[in-house]
């Protein structure tokens, strides 16, 4: 079943909702609810603020039109204490709010944040949710644009309600009735001031509404072009060297150039909506100060009201007309939050669809146990890539304590797969991984991460605050060809930037010795190393780490030397590939079945 955009957008909003309203009610709630108190007494304060000011403009026109000079001194000096009154009570609403949306905003980011990141989310969802680019920006940027608006128009609305109910009765009381005669019938429209805001509001909305409803979708496209155009910039950054060495800068331009191309085409979009949008507001704008003249101006030209009362009602009817087309003034600003919002709940439901507890019906996934003997056991493993076919189809294997193992094979034959199986980060397939309990182990990829800090941050990684001496450390360095770096522990720097390829690898041998893991899982750990420093480096096997059991991904000649054992995995058969056509398909409907469901649940 396929939902209508206009069901599509209610689910949206509870999603967001959802995850977004138990600030009030969590453990932050106390904070929370101070704040929505403080910013909803002043606004209070400050439509007190603003009857004072509508009471005291009656008065003081009154006094000018009387030309009684003891008068209009006296309601003069009343004027400083309104004026220090309203600007207090709008700074402390403006301070409270900006509170509310730090502290909200906060909460949000922590949750998705977090959410994102355990569970190593923020690398399955590449393989899961490929649409899904540049989450890191979703959450920095989106969640802020989800969050402040939204306290914004919230305050806005409910000081849009107390400000319409306020300056009606006062519309009500000081203009009183209409009375003219039609067709000799005397007509009475009572407070026809405070209906006529209303109506004038409500047409007003109205063609908003119908003009730009259409700009949600446009903001959205937009959003999403920019966001693909800075993902394309990050990756140009991240891989300058790599495109510099093989003169791509051709290649990288036109490819830069088409990505703004559609940021512009969309930003066209958005501007030929604004456009129409533009056209309401500024004919509202030209209308609004001259209608309430207009329509009290009868009442004064016959004496019925003073010049004061005149002012008085218009200030009342611009106060009630302004609060009534909140919407009309707001509509950009609520389409480009709805656009957020909608980016952020992508991002949610794409992490919901990873969140998959249990097995649906003639689905299923690896299963992750402990063994008992010290030994790694593979049973009946099957893994499937991103596109349904199953690489690897029922194998099972049994790796002993200290034993070193290579696998290796040709392209495609699920190595760097089974690696990341290995490591809890591939769930797709079926069979069962039993790692030993109580044993740790320590993955080294291709080109390992080097975080930002000092160079014994770095080696420590990920324990930075483990009590490790500097001749540890230091000796680690030396062993790895990295003696020379050994008066560094203390400096900062981009060392994944200073570090070639050959030494990162390096700096990650060091961490082995440093942290002498039971299990060492490698995915073509030497590969930038030369022969001579590739053997210096696996020699560590049959020394320092002879205790360690070790499963290498390689393909280099000389590696068998330093294993026990070598797997090589072999490229299916066309018709192996049949008999496992239901398992592939039944793995990759598992996350679109799950978002449908959750759809539909909405």
């Amino acid at each position: 079943m396929t939902d209508t955009p206009r069901v599509a957008e209610r689910s949206r909003m509870r999603r967001f909702f959802a995850n977004a309203l138990p600030f009030w009610s969590g453990r932050t709630r106390m904070r929370a609810w101070g704040l929505t108190l403080a910013v909803l007494a002043f606004v209070a304060a400050q439509t007190a603020t603003a009857v004072g000011v509508n009471t005291w403009n009656r008065l003081f026109f009154d006094a000018l039109e009387k030309r009684d000079v003891p008068a209009v001194w006296s309601i003069v000096a009343w004027l400083p204490l309104l004026v220090v009154a309203s600007a207090l009570t709008l700074s402390a609403l403006v301070i409270s709010r900006m509170l509310l949306q730090t502290r909200w905003r906060e909460y949000l980011t922590r949750r998705l944040a977090g959410w994102w990141i355990a569970d190593q989310r923020y690398y399955r969802l590449q393989f899961i949710a490929k649409e899904q680019a540049a989450p890191e920006y979703r959450i920095a940027e989106d969640v802020r644009l989800a969050i402040e608006p939204l306290v914004e128009f919230a305050i806005g609305l409910i000081t849009a309600v107390v400000t319409a109910a306020t300056f009606a009765a006062i519309l009500w009381h000081v203009a009183g009735s209409a009375h003219f005669t039609l067709g000799g019938v005397e007509i009475v429209i009572p407070s026809y001031m405070a209906l006529a805001a209303i109506g004038y509001a409500l047409i007003a909305s109205l063609a908003a509404y119908l003009t730009g409803r259409p700009l949600v979708a446009k903001i959205a496209a937009k959003n999403e072009a920019e966001a693909q155009f800075r993902a394309e910039m990050t990756r140009l950054r991240e891989n300058a060297e790599s495109i510099a060495l093989i003169r791509g800068d051709a290649d990288e331009r036109g490819s830069v150039g088409g990505n703004y191309s559609r940021v512009v085409a969309a930003w066209l979009n958005v501007i030929r909506q604004q456009g129409v949008i533009a056209l309401v507001l500024n004919t509202n704008g030209a209308l609004f100060p001259i209608v309430p003249l207009l329509l009290i101006a009868p009442k004064y030209l016959s004496g019925e009201v003073s010049l004061g009362a005149v002012m008085q009602v218009v200030a009342a009817f611009s106060a009630v007309q302004a609060a009534l087309i909140w919407f009309v003034d707001n509509f950009v600003r609520l389409a480009e939050w709805f656009a957020s919002v909608g980016r952020v709940d992508e991002l949610q439901e794409a992490l919901e669809g990873l969140d998959v507890a249990t097995v649906m019906e003639g689905e299923t996934q690896i299963q992750l146990g402990e063994s008992q003997d010290g030994a790694i056991h593979i049973e009946k493993l099957s893994i499937a890539h991103s596109n349904g076919r199953v690489v690897i189809s029922d194998a099972s294997v049994v790796i002993e304590l200290g034993e070193k193992v290579l696998i290796v094979g040709e392209s495609g034959t699920g190595k760097s797969t089974l690696i990341r199986a290995l490591a809890g980060l591939w769930p797709w397939g079926s069979g069962t991984i039993e790692m030993p309990q109580g044993k740790s182990v320590a993955f080294v990829p291709q080109k390992p991460y080097l975080p930002i800090g000092s160079l014994r941050t770095v080696l420590l990684y990920p324990e930075a605050d483990k009590p490790v001496s500097d001749e540890i450390v230091t000796a680690a360095l030396k062993r790895s060809g990295l003696g020379y770096l050994g008066k560094r522990l203390d400096d900062e720097d981009k060392w994944d930037r200073i570090l070639s390829g050959g030494e990162r690898q390096r700096v990650a041998f060091a961490r082995l010795l440093i942290q002498r893991p039971d299990i060492i899982i490698m995915d073509e750990a030497t590969s930038a190393l030369d022969e001579d420093s590739q053997n210096s480096l696996l020699g560590l096997f049959e020394s320092e780490l002879a205790h360690a059991t070790v499963i290498s991904v390689g393909h280099r000649p000389g590696l068998e030397d330093f294993h026990d054992r070598k797997i090589t995995l072999e490229k299916r058969l066309a018709g192996a590939e049949l008999t496992s056509r239901r398992l592939g398909k039944s793995l990759w409907r598992l996350f679109k079945t799950r978002l449908a469901a959750n759809d539909e649940a909405a």
